[in-house]
Order: C-alpha cells, then sequence, then structure tokens
C-alpha cells in the first residue's frame, strides 16, 4: 500500500511540477547547527533589492514532508504563480521532514478504526521543524527588501496548526494569515486574537482533522473580541484547501491587511 501511495504520490508531483514550472521557485537551503531546512522561494518579476516586498510564509501539510525539496509545492505554489503579477511578493514554502511536524501536538492512532486523534497542547517547546523555522524567520527578518509591515502566514492540515503555532509563538510579527482544516488549542488562541487578521477554512465533512476545532477557534476568536473571517465548505472532506485556493477574494483580502 505504501508503495502504491509513493507511486502516485511522485505521479500527482510530475504532473503538478511541469504544469506550474517550479523553476520559478528558487531551490534553497538553511542550515542551522547541522540541521536543514529545504526551502522553495518564489521572487516577484524583475525583482529589486532595492525595493520593498511583502512575504508569505506557507506550510504544507504532513503529505508534502520530506526532504526532496519539492513535494510542500504540491498545494498552493500555483495560486501564487498565477497571481504573481497582480500581487508581487516574496513567497517562500519550507518543507518539513518526516521525522518531525510543524505544529506541537499529540497524535494518537486508532488502529481499529484508522483514526488519528489530535490532541494540541498549550505551551510547550517547539518542535524541531518548527524551531529550525523560527530561526529561518529571524534571517529572513534581516532581509532589507522585506517589508515588515505585510509579513504573511497560511498553511494547510498540518500547516494549518503550524500557522497557529507560529502565531502564538511570533504574535507581532504576521500581518495576516489563513489556516485551512488546521486546529489549536483555545487557550492559546488569546495570544494571536487581536495580533493577526484570520481567515480560517475548513470542510464541514472533514474527517481526518474534524471542523471542530476550526469551529472553536472561530468561536474563541469572536468571544475574545477579534473579527475572523471564517468559511466552512459543506460538501468538503479533508480537502478544502483547492475550495479555498479557488476563493477570488483570498489573495486579495491577504495583501490588503498592512500595519
Amino acid at each position: 500500500m505504501r508503495i502504491l501511495s509513493s507511486i502516485l504520490l511522485l505521479v500527482i508531483l510530475s504532473f503538478e511540477m511541469k504544469a506550474q514550472d517550479i523553476s520559478k521557485f528558487k531551490d534553497e537551503t538553511f542550515i542551522y547547527k547541522g540541521d536543514t531546512l529545504p526551502v522553495r522561494v518564489l521572487y516577484p518579476k524583475n525583482f529589486d533589492a532595492t525595493k520593498k516586498y511583502p512575504l508569505v510564509l506557507f506550510l504544507h501539510g504532513r503529505g508534502e514532508s520530506g526532504n526532496n525539496n519539492k513535494s510542500q509545492l504540491i498545494h498552493g505554489s500555483k495560486l501564487f504563480l498565477e497571481k504573481q503579477d497582480e500581487f508581487p511578493a516574496i513567497v517562500v514554502f519550507p518543507q518539513c521532514s518526516k521525522d518531525s511536524y510543524w505544529a506541537n501536538v499529540n497524535i494518537v492512532t486508532d488502529k481499529e478504526k484508522g483514526k488519528r486523534h489530535f490532541n494540541f497542547l498549550q505551551g510547550g517547546k517547539p518542535t524541531k521543524a518548527m524551531s529550525l523555522l523560527l530561526t529561518y524567520l529571524k534571517e529572513l527578518k534581516k532581509l532589507a527588501y522585506l517589508d515588515e509591515d505585510r509579513f504573511y502566514l497560511g498553511g494547510l492540515s498540518m500547516g494549518g496548526m503550524g500557522t497557529y503555532e507560529m502565531l502564538r509563538r511570533q504574535p507581532n510579527t504576521f500581518t495576516a494569515a489563513f489556516a485551512i482544516c488546521g486546529g489549536d488549542h483555545v487557550k492559546n488562541v488569546r495570544k494571536y486574537a487581536h495580533k493577526v487578521n484570520l481567515w480560517i477554512f475548513h470542510g464541514a465533512k472533514d474527517d481526518v482533522v474534524i471542523p471542530e476545532f476550526s469551529l472553536l477557534i472561530h468561536e474563541e476568536l469572536k468571544r475574545l473580541g477579534a473579527k475572523p473571517k471564517y468559511t466552512v465548505y459543506p460538501d468538503a472532506n479533508h480537502n478544502s484547501w483547492d475550495p479555498a485556493f479557488k476563493e477570488p477574494e483570498l489573495l486579495p483580502w491577504l495583501f490588503s491587511n498592512k500595519k
């Protein structure tokens, strides 16, 4: 089964890579104390280092983990390529290793039912992948061509969880963020409720990461006085990212936010 899944992934990956011309995403690597973070970066057309550009940091899902520095582009990269002229930005796709996770969550697998239960933690040390990503972010902040008033964040599934994780650890860094089929410990929400504008997406039929996770975050944000955007797709299961990426207002909304 694993072999078939791997073959299918490679077929999909090959098709996507060819269709999207991923050569436009520069192959880069961040190394810190012996740990490696594969990174793909999309630079604006006619990039000029004397100008200021927004930063978009996008976190992939579990299925795109690895170290090939390609798989993380399967979902989402097409959106930013197609809108590159309209929204010039530095778009960064880091890749999480298979032996780590973006978010601080305890995952318990029910072998009989084949289900995973996500127990989000309040506080705690960052995972190896998140710790490396936080260090990389510090280096990004040093780049003169990045506009720190326009730092944006987004992710799907594990990356949606990582989006909330990053927000609570860096609440003053990002201006706006979107989280697709993610989750977080409700008590963490107060750390970023009034720091960043959020758009939350989920599929109503999601049986992988249950939609209640997003609902609870949305309700807690509202209870705290925040005004998040919240979209639930009635017929979507775990893949709520495809309809989210098709939202005509997603990028206009994202890039309209500025500190």
